[in-house]
Parts: C-alpha cells; sequence; structure tokens
C-alpha cells in the first residue's frame, strides 16, 4: 500500500497494515473483540486516563475491511453472551427480573426523586441494564464497551428506565455543518462528544414527561462522569432518532436541538450501496463556548 491513511486521526500505512495482516495470520482464533484490544495495546492508544481505545481500534480495522485491506474473522453471535459478559465474573448469579402483570399510571411527582446508578461492570445494575435492554430495546444491548451505563430508580427503589452514553460518531454532516468545525478539529477533538446510543423506558412504566425529565437529569450526570471517565471535558450530546419509529418529541421537550438528518448510509459503506435507516441528528450544548471551544486553531 503506497499511500497512508489517516483513520480516527491515526496514520495507517505499509508498515501499520503488515503489522494488523500478520496478527490476523498468526492468531486465527482471535475475535473482532481481541483484535481491537491488541490493536490500541500494541499503538498505546489510550485516553488521557489511561483506557485503552479498543472502540476506535475496532472502528479503524473496519474502515480497513470496507477498503479491502484486510479481512477480519467472522462476527460472533451475540445475544445470551452479553449479559454475563456485563455482569462480569463477580456477578454470576443468575437476573430475576420481572415486571408487573399490569401497569398503572402514575404521575411524576409519586415517583420523585429519582435515585441514578452508574452500573460499573461486574455489578448487578450492570446485569439489569444488559437484560433490560436485551429484552425490551428494539435494537438490544450494544458492546458496552467504552459506555457509561445508567439504571433509574424510582423513589421507591423501583427500575424505571436505562440510558447509555458512548464515544461520539466519526463522522456526521449534520452535525459537523452545526458545529462548523473542519476535519482536522474533528479529529483532534471528537472525544469532547458524547453518543446516547440507548434510552429505554421499561414498558410497564407510564408516566407523563418522565422521558424528557430523564433526558434533562442525564445531562447533569454526565458533566461529572463524563471527565472523570474520559479526562475530558463534554461540550456536546447526540443522539441519532430513527424517523420511521420515533418521532423525537421528548428530546424536543428537553430543549435538544435537532440538527438535521443522516444520510442512510452506513459508516464502512464507501460505495454508497448500502440502505440504513434514515435518522434524526439531535444536539446538546453542555456549554455556550462550545464552537469556540471545538473549532479553536489547532497548536502546530
Amino acid at each position: 500500500m503506497a499511500e497512508i491513511l489517516r483513520i480516527r486521526g491515526r496514520e495507517v500505512g505499509s508498515k501499520e497494515l503488515e503489522q494488523i495482516q500478520g496478527w490476523l495470520s498468526t492468531y486465527p482464533q482471535w475475535s473482532r473483540r481481541r483484535l481491537s484490544e491488541e490493536l490500541a495495546r500494541a499503538w498505546d492508544w489510550r485516553t488521557p486516563t489511561g483506557q485503552l481505545k479498543d472502540i476506535a481500534a475496532r472502528d479503524l480495522l473496519n474502515r480497513l475491511e470496507g477498503r479491502s485491506l484486510i479481512r477480519l474473522p467472522a462476527r460472533q453471535r451475540r445475544g445470551g453472551r452479553q449479559i454475563p459478559r456485563a455482569l462480569g465474573s463477580r456477578g454470576q448469579g443468575t437476573l430475576n427480573l420481572v415486571g408487573p402483570v399490569s401497569a398503572q399510571p402514575r404521575p411524576l411527582s409519586e415517583l420523585l426523586p429519582l435515585s441514578w446508578h452508574q452500573a460499573q461492570a461486574g455489578q448487578s445494575p450492570r446485569g439489569a441494564v444488559a437484560h433490560y435492554l436485551s429484552e425490551h430495546h428494539y435494537l438490544g444491548y450494544p458492546d458496552g464497551l467504552g459506555q457509561i451505563h445508567y439504571l433509574v430508580q424510582d423513589c421507591h427503589g423501583e427500575d424505571l428506565a436505562c440510558l447509555l452514553f458512548g464515544p461520539a460518531a466519526w463522522k456526521v454532516a449534520a452535525r459537523d455543518e452545526f458545529i462548523g468545525w473542519s476535519s482536522s478539529q474533528r479529529q483532534s477533538r471528537l472525544s469532547h462528544l458524547a453518543n446516547n446510543s440507548r434510552f429505554l423506558i421499561l414498558p410497564w412504566i407510564q408516566t407523563p414527561h418522565l422521558a424528557s425529565h430523564l433526558l434533562a437529569q442525564a445531562v447533569g450526570r454526565l458533566r461529572v462522569d463524563w471527565p472523570a471517565r474520559h479526562g475530558l471535558s463534554l461540550l456536546l450530546v447526540e443522539t441519532f432518532v430513527e424517523t420511521e419509529r420515533f418521532s423525537g418529541v421528548c428530546y424536543r421537550a428537553a430543549n435538544w436541538i435537532k440538527a438535521g438528518q443522516t444520510q442512510g448510509r452506513t459508516r464502512n459503506d464507501r460505495q454508497h450501496a448500502r440502505q440504513a435507516p434514515r435518522k434524526d441528528v439531535y444536539l446538546w450544548p453542555l456549554s455556550c463556548r462550545f464552537r469556540e471551544r471545538l473549532c479553536a486553531p489547532l497548536q502546530p
């Protein structure tokens, strides 16, 4: 490969490509997860807090495969393995999470104050989040790597909702136009953005205005939890609402800004041949100076 590619802010030339191809040849039993972890470790690709940037490494590998430069191992089937993995070695007990037979509408005032639990790996709330999303969210439970998990309960300790926040999408035209940053600025400062990847109110909870209330509180939590996790300030939160399924009313009610719509393509579709559902792009700036900070000139 003569050209040098720049993917996720990293330069990938012949030397780097040969290294990856060597791993694929020598360790055909490695999963995509293992490969991305080894790549991040070998390149010392870490966040400011020292955590391996596995997700960025996995996206880089997917993009190389999309260019037909490598062939990754087959994806492992998900499903039943996700909950034990979320529980970790300290949470081997069987989850018994069953909702009420009949749901009765309750006003928001009867649920307050809400309790927010950041569900850490190996703890039972993490397994509860994985279970609820697997059972009740149309996208299921994602790879939890790099995601901040929240389990929200009412004042009586009853589970109400799950929210996940993880790394922002690498490139989104509507979002990037809204911010006004350059490609190099985006590559350098994307870690100041978060993505609300999952939002689920349990189906037996029927409370008007709960969704917008949760979204407003979540932003307040993220102001503290994101820097503690990633070592960087959080300036903007994004989410994508599939238009054929949802209207996005709760995001608008919580004062999120509708910035546009995705183009209906997957991130590794270089030939624009794959169709994906169109999604509305909603954004929440956490600072009135977010553009000034994200679009500031890069230091040489």
